[in-house]
Order: structure tokens, then sequence, then C-alpha cells
């Protein structure tokens, strides 16, 4: 079915284009409108999903939230929600009459109410804090939510008096005395996410105080940057709580040991550590629908944050644990019980696609239930699953199928974007296989111009994804997206090279410790090999593009593959190993793909560092960086374009105040991918 429905895109797309034919723009891209993740009422009759629109005017995005009746022959989408502010996170009541979401239409992020019977959303929770996150019990009858709150405070007034209090101070110092002083793109602000419970009077209203479920445990509940209410959940009956921390203390920096706590969800009792048998990443817990089993996400590997994500499920009872499907060799992403208890849906990266499985929860038999695309999102109830799916040629749309039909029999259930790109052809793309590093099988993709004709070459980007352990593969990107090129007449190659994520946890190993190795092998073979294969590539024009590790890759390339390119794009790329290990925040990180600290073992370190290359730099650079990104500093950039000016090597420094580790607001991304394209047509374009 992914395969028609591509075709019937393609035959829509071209059906435009012979009125208008135009190429994918980047302005296309962010003013794309966004389809969020499905959730399925418990009666499987009705999805909710959130949609992200842009307004490029104010410079921000604004979410709401839709839902679609699926007994209607013709389902047809309905918009639920319309504020300046944005609604999201959307739960079902357990009746299936209300709607419970997140919104800061009040002022601050709230918990609000909408009954689908009649009458406006009221607000459920009107706390002097913001509520980042919540859940609602099976029962309907309470809340799990978190908080941003000083430890040392007793209540939330506490923390929102000193909030205000610091607002007015006229000191700006701060004093730490230990790691982290900053995470991902925030200075620490002595605030620990904090999980909390409410009772739900009749109304649906907060009928008392919130109860701190995990307070007394020094961290954060959910994890920051990323985390959500995915790292805690209710028991079915609505008494338990079991949810995911790391205990900060002096190690949070360089370690990677979460654990799962069991709690009363009326609180009262102090949480229970439930896998201290494990000193690796544990999260992600969710009970069988009888409520007799535990599933949860296990690592085995303390310190590497991208070892496998084991499926295991504990025995509530007793404590017994088993490692359902450990001989499937994938990492697994989200997964979902399905409602009878007789199996879990799960999604995992899988040879350059993101597909979705079912894995029996006695035997561990993994079935695979779609095929090519990505899957980042989906839900069952009953045998009725919906999916998010995306392609290198669509962003994510939603799908129904039948669990005993398959997803052969799926059902387009949103159209998002479909009016506003009618008349854009995207471009063809192909995936293919080489022998790479060490003899193995390496697989990229290929993605031809939008206006691509018989016998013409095209200028080549070839793309480096970040990770390292990532993939370029068969989905969408709002980031680094092939189609943005296409659109403006280039070819693009993309390789998942020795650490990508797909091809089995010893390929994803492979790359720790060998940064500059096989990786380098990898992407020198893959361009050759798609040279060979695909004759409208031209490999005299080429650029080479990379953010994060593909940054890295990029500096490394300029010493080690001097005359591989025409030009070069680094964006946020690491550029001397010893000063990132000395001034990046998340410490596991450095330490577990360089063998240990840099003072215990700087030849590791060394080995694959950029800086001891400068000398043979002479490609032409563009150098982008967000000022606050402490992942990969601002001084990496700095250090890199230093390089560059200071031997006359044509370069470029592109610097965003505003922006993190990624660009993520609609005008600077505009003009990030027209500096990109300048860059690229200036040393490509004939």
């Amino acid at each position: 079915m992914n395969l028609r429905l591509l075709l019937l895109g393609a035959a829509m797309a071209s059906t435009g284009a012979l009125a208008a034919p135009r190429g994918f723009t980047v302005e296309d891209m962010v003013k794309m409108e966004r389809v969020g993740n499905p959730v399925l009422s418990p009666d499987a009759t009705r999805v909710l999903y959130t949609v992200r629109s842009t307004n490029m005017e104010k410079n921000r995005g604004n979410t709401q939230l839709w839902m679609i009746d699926l007994r209607a022959a013709k389902p047809v989408p309905q918009q639920l929600t319309r504020s300046e502010a944005s609604s999201s996170d959307p739960e079902w009541s357990p009746a299936g009459d209300a709607i419970f979401f997140l919104s800061g239409r009040s002022g601050s992020s709230q918990v609000w109410r909408l009954p689908l019977g009649g009458g406006e959303a009221a607000r459920v929770s009107d706390l002097p804090l913001d509520v980042d996150n919540f859940r609602l019990s099976p029962k309907g009858d309470r809340l799990a939510l978190s908080m941003g709150v000083f430890p040392d405070c007793a209540d939330l007034a506490c923390t929102k008096t000193r909030l205000d209090a610091q607002g007015q101070n006229k000191a700006s110092g701060r004093v730490y005395d230990k790691l982290f002083v900053r995470h991902w793109d925030a200075w620490d602000d002595g605030r620990h996410a904090t999980l909390y419970s409410a009772p739900l009077d009749a109304g649906g209203r907060l009928a008392a105080a919130p109860v701190s479920l995990s307070g007394t445990l020094d961290g954060d509940v959910p994890s920051k940057p990323f985390g959500d209410h995915d790292e805690y959940r209710f028991s079915p009956d609505g008494k338990t709580v079991v949810f995911s921390v790391r205990i900060a203390g002096k190690t949070e920096s360089w370690s990677t040991n979460f654990d799962l706590y069991e709690v009363p969800a009326e609180g009262g009792k102090a949480p229970r550590n439930l896998t201290a048998d494990n000193p690796a990443w544990d999260s992600k817990p969710a009970f069988s629908p009888d409520g007799r089993t535990l599933a949860y996400l296990a690592m085995t590997r303390p310190g590497f944050e991208a070892d496998r994500f084991h499926l295991v499920l504990m025995d509530v009872a007793s404590g017994k644990k088993r490692t359902l499907a450990d001989n499937w060799d994938r990492s697994v992403g989200d997964y979902r019980w399905r409602p009878d208890g007789k199996a879990l849906l799960v999604d995992a990266a899988d040879v350059g696609q993101h597909r979705l499985f079912s894995i029996d929860a006695q035997s561990g038999k993994v079935t695979a239930l779609t095929g090519k695309g990505s899957v980042h999102g989906f839900d069952v109830q009953g045998d009725t699953v919906v999916i998010n799916q995306a392609n290198l040629a669509s962003g994510g749309q939603l799908f129904k199928f039948k669990l005993d039909a398959g997803a052969d029999k799926m059902v387009q259930l949103t159209q998002q974007n479909a009016a506003a790109l009618a008349d854009v052809r995207f471009g063809e793309y192909e995936q293919f296989s080489f022998v790479g590093a060490k003899g193995e099988t390496v697989y990229g993709h290929v993605m031809k111009p939008w206006n691509a004709k018989a016998g013409e070459k095209y200028p080549l980007a070839f793309l480096v994804h970040g990770g390292p352990q990532g993939s370029f593969g068969n989905g969408w990107s709002y980031r680094w997206n092939p189609q943005v090129y296409a659109g403006a007449g280039y070819a693009t190659v993309f390789i998942d090279f020795h650490g990508s994520t797909g091809y089995g946890q010893a390929f994803t190993d492979s790359i720790s410790g060998d940064w500059g190795g096989a990786p380098l092998e990898d992407l020198k073979k893959g361009m050759a090999a798609a040279v060979k294969k695909f004759p409208w590539l031209d490999r005299e024009r080429s650029c080479a593009l990379g953010a994060s590790y593909g940054g890295y890759m990029m500096n490394w390339i300029e010493g080690n593959w001097p005359d591989g390119f025409r030009c070069i794009v680094n964006h946020d790329g690491v550029f001397d190993n010893r000063a990132m290990y000395y001034s990046t925040e998340e410490l596991w990180f450095n330490e577990w793909e360089n063998g240990g600290t840099y003072y215990a073992a700087p030849e590791k370190h060394e080995q694959f560092n950029p800086v001891n290359h400068v000398t043979k730099w002479k490609t032409p650079m563009l150098v982008v960086q967000g000022e606050l990104d402490f992942r990969i500093p601002t001084t990496q950039s700095l250090g890199a374009f230093t390089a560059l000016q200071r031997q006359g090597i044509e370069s470029k420094l592109l610097v965003f105040p505003d922006e993190n580790h990624w660009v993520l607001k609609p005008a600077n991304s505009v003009l990030w991918h027209h500096t990109v394209m300048g860059w690229l047509d200036r040393f490509l374009k004939k």
C-alpha cells in the first residue's frame, strides 16, 4: 500500500506540475502544516491529533487539536481548538466524552478539558507554575503532572515567589558547585522537573493541592531536555505510578543510569526502585492491560546513550524480569500494548526505514507490520491501528488499518499540505547498497533534482548525518531535507555509514572510538558507488554538508579528504576534541565515544581530532553556529573559522544568537537555507 500511495502522490504532483511545474522550496517547507501523533479513543471510533501551522509574520508555530470520526464513510478532519496559544498533548477521558490537553491560553501552561457533547474548554488546573506535561489516570479521577520547582521549597507558591524575586534582583551572577551548569540550551536555574499527583472532582477540576511523587529524589521527572509523559505511567487501576529518573548528585553529567521507581498515586510513601540491578538506562514504563506485567525499555551498558533499547517485561507480583525478543537485533523506539495484552506494537529503525512491528508477548516472535517509509507515531485500540508515516517525498500523514487485515489495506486519513504543494514536483529517490569498510554492506540513498532530464548530469550535495548514531533514511525532516536541494536543482547522496542505526547493534557500536576511520571510508566508497551506479551524478561538481557529527566530519574531511569536494558546509561541528571535552555538557557522550576522560586517555581523543590536520585544509567552507548550542559550544565553530581565515581559505561564518544545536525559528530556517544554497551555487552552478 505504501508504494501505491507514493505513486498516487507522484501522479497528483505531476498533474499539478503540468500547469505550473516547480521544485520544493524552503519557504514551502517552513509553511507546511505538521501532523502530530494519533491518539485513539477508548472505543477506537475517533482519533485525536495535533496540527502545527506556521505564522511567518510572528515567526513562530501554533499547534491546535484536531479529530477524525473513523465511523464516517469518508472521514473528514475536524478542528477542535482555535487559540492564539497552542493546544497540545491530548488525552481522552475514560468514557471518551471529553479531551484533556495542555494550553497556555490563560497566560500560563495549564491542563484543560474540552467536553465533546458541547460547550467550551474549561481549565482543569490553576496552579502558580507552568504544567510541563501530564497524564490522566485510567479511572479519570486523578492527574499526574510535572512542574519545575526548587527542591528546597515546601510548596508551589515558594517556587513562584523565588522566581519573581530573581527577576527583580540587580545582581545577575549564579554560583554552581556541580555539573550540569548548563544543558542543551539553558543554564541550570536550580529547579527540578518534579512529578506531582492531584485528584479531580466530578466536574473534572483539581480537587486538592498537588502532592509530590518524585520530590524526595534528586533528579528530573521527566528527564531534561526532551523527556515527556512517556517516562511515567499509571497502573490500570490508577493506584500506582511508575516513573523513570536519573539520580543527579555529582555524577549527572557523565551518567546514563536511569531507574524506574514505583510510588502510590496519591503519594505518602517514598518511591521504590524497581531496576536497581541495572546500572544502565531504564525508561518508558507501561503496564499490561490486566496490570500484571510492567513493560519498559532497558539498555545494558552504562554510559552509552546509543546502546540498544531492549524490551523488558517484569511480573508485577514477583518482580521477575525477562527480555522479550532478545535475539531481534533492533533498538525499540516507542511501543504500545495491544489491548488484549497478547502482543506489543513497537517502532524501530530498520535498514533505512523506520517500521512498525508486532512482538508476541509470550514467544517474542517479531512480525513486521509496515514496509517502506518512517513510522514515528502510532496508537492501537481493539484491532484498529493508526500511524503517522512519512517518506522522502511526504511529511507525516495519518493512516489507519486493521490488525487482521494488515498495513497493505491501510487507508490515508489526512491530506495536510496537498493543496499548498499541488504544483510541486518532488525529486525521485532510490536506496542503494555497496561494499563499505570492513567488507560489510552499507546502504545509502540518492535523490534526483525535481526537473531531472535523461542524459543530464547534476551538481551534487553530499549530506552527512549527525548523531553519530543516527540515520538519513526514508523519512521526512524539517531541518535537513534533501527535497529542498532537489528543488534547487541539486542531486543528493546520503550514506548510512558505520555507526548508523537500524542495521544491528554491532554496526551502530562500530563508530565509537573510530570517528574518522570506517565512517570516512564508507563515505568515500559510497560516493564512488553512487557515481558509478547513477550516471546523472556530476562528481566533479560536489559539495559536502553536515551538522553535529556531520559537522565534525566536515572538519575531518577538510584535512583527510582535502580534494574530495569543491566546497563544504559545517554546521555545529566538533573542531577540537580536547576543547570539546572540557566545554560540552553531556560528558558521558565524549567519554564513551573516545574511550574515557580526556585527561586519562588523551591519545584516544587525539586520534581523530580535526584540529591536528588544519595545515592540510584548503576547501572553501561555510561555518554555521547557534550560540545557544551548549552541546557543541560556539568556540568550536569559531576555531574552525579562525583556522580557515588565518590560512586564507575562502570561508563564511553564519551565527544565530537565538538558536541551539538546531535552527528552529521559521525566519532563521529560511536564512540558513538561502545562505547554504548560495554557497553551493557559488561553487557548483555553471
